[in-house]
């Protein structure tokens, strides 16, 4: 995908975090709250690398079904999957 000038200023101010943190890891030292600090620049990083790619596909609507009884005549002709099926299989 093309790179946006929103995406762009995007890995800059990431870019200038990551400068901050670098900072502070030598003012500071591999404390924890640094590593979280890099561990959060990490995740951004990724998160705005997933940007450069195509979008998701729609995600199906889902339709809710009634509360009304199912006839059970649809299942008439079909197979239990789970215990290998009425219609064939070992128990012949």
């Amino acid at each position: 995908m093309a790179e946006t000038a929103e995406l762009m200023s995007l890995r800059r101010a990431i870019n200038d975090v990551r400068r901050s943190v670098a900072v502070l890891r030598d003012s500071y030292g591999d404390v924890p709250s640094v590593q979280r600090l890099v561990g959060d620049v990490e995740r951004l990083d990724l998160d705005a690398a997933d940007l450069d790619l195509p979008p998701p596909l729609a995600v199906p609507e889902v339709v809710p079904l009634g509360s009304e009884p199912i006839d059970p005549s649809i299942w008439a002709d079909a197979d239990d999957e789970g215990v290998g099926g009425y219609h064939g299989g070992w128990n012949r």
